[in-house]
């Protein structure tokens, strides 16, 4: 009856995984939740949960033909249920395997990325559960705008402080100038105060006075820009124009507050997410880590190239 359970608690595990995460691959939900057990657990975890209509699964054509898995309707109702899913957004459903397929590498990228963070903090001792990374959080601006991060992190360091951040994760499938008008947007979202609706008096205490945002987080998350599918030179241009932005006149509240942080997926995924790897967008001269805070310059300094000295992470067991 113990060894049922225990099944029981890591189907349950993995199913709230995929659901959340949107699309991930046999290793990486192998790695978010299973590590300390044999991947072959893994691939049988999933092929029951899909013979309960829990998931489904696409592979991909690529060299090794890795399969991609995915919560079916079903499997999203039975996850969205759950206490650890509380106030969990469902995703817009994939509806079969060939949506699944279009949509792939944004979301494998998303995931590695979310993969990268658990695995930095197990291996610092710090506190960042496979749950703690939730895809696409709607924050409304009005109008029927909205800001909706590739993912909302939250982590716990081993001090006991809590740190949250908005990541964006970014496949140079847009321009330089779409990808800085991301920092605006989180300006915007920084001072969005809703109006009340119409007709309703204003009454003392009954109009909200303070940004939207304090309703879910006490600090604004910082906002850290992971960029892929680009080289060295590509990563420079970009972090120009995300520097460019910093220095616009409608962002300068943001940036007095939280740190804004950019790093290349190569250096991320080689170094971990906590080496000094990030370049903070006002001043991209500086490496810093993404917990901690840049130092304030009088003047943004040129972007320019570091080389480093690469090392393995995660750390080997």
């Amino acid at each position: 009856m113990a060894l049922n359970l225990e099944a029981a608690v890591g189907d349950r595990l993995a199913l709230a995984v995929v659901a959340q995460y949107r699309l991930v691959t046999t290793e990486q939900l192998h790695l978010l939740t299973a590590a300390g057990v044999r991947v072959e657990q893994t691939r049988r975890r999933l092929m029951k949960l899909r013979e309960e209509g829990l998931v489904e699964r696409v592979t991909l054509p690529q060299a090794g033909r890795r399969r991609v898995w995915f919560a079916t309707a079903y499997g999203v109702q039975v996850a969205s249920e759950w206490p650890e899913l509380r106030g969990f957004a469902a995703p817009r459903l994939i509806a079969d395997p060939t949506a699944a397929r279009l949509r792939v590498a944004h979301a494998l990228a998303v995931s590695e990325v979310g993969l990268s963070f658990v695995q930095d903090a197990r291996a610092r001792g710090d506190i960042c559960q496979p749950l703690d990374w939730i895809p696409e959080v709607h924050h409304p601006l009005g109008g029927g705008e909205a800001v909706i991060p590739d993912a909302v992190l939250f982590y716990r360091a081993c001090s006991g402080s809590m740190l949250r951040a908005f990541v964006e994760v970014d496949r140079a499938t847009m321009g330089p100038e779409r990808l800085a008008a991301k920092v605006t947007a989180y300006a915007r979202l920084h001072a969005y105060i809703p109006m009340a609706p119409p007709g309703r008096r204003r009454q003392a205490g009954g109009v909200q006075t303070e940004p939207d945002w304090r309703h879910r987080y006490p600090l604004f998350p910082r906002l850290l820009f992971v960029l892929d599918g680009i080289g060295a030179a590509g990563v420079d241009h970009r972090i120009s124009a995300l520097n460019a932005a910093a220095h616009e006149l409608e962002v300068g509240g943001l940036l007095r507050e939280v740190p804004v942080l950019a790093v290349s997926m190569a250096d991320l995924l080689q170094r971990g997410p906590s080496a000094p790897v990030w370049r903070p967008v006002q001043d991209p001269a500086q490496r810093v880590g993404w917990m901690s805070r840049p130092v304030r310059h009088a003047a943004a300094q040129p972007v320019v190239q570091e080389p480093t000295t690469p090392r393995p992470w995660p750390p080997q067991a």
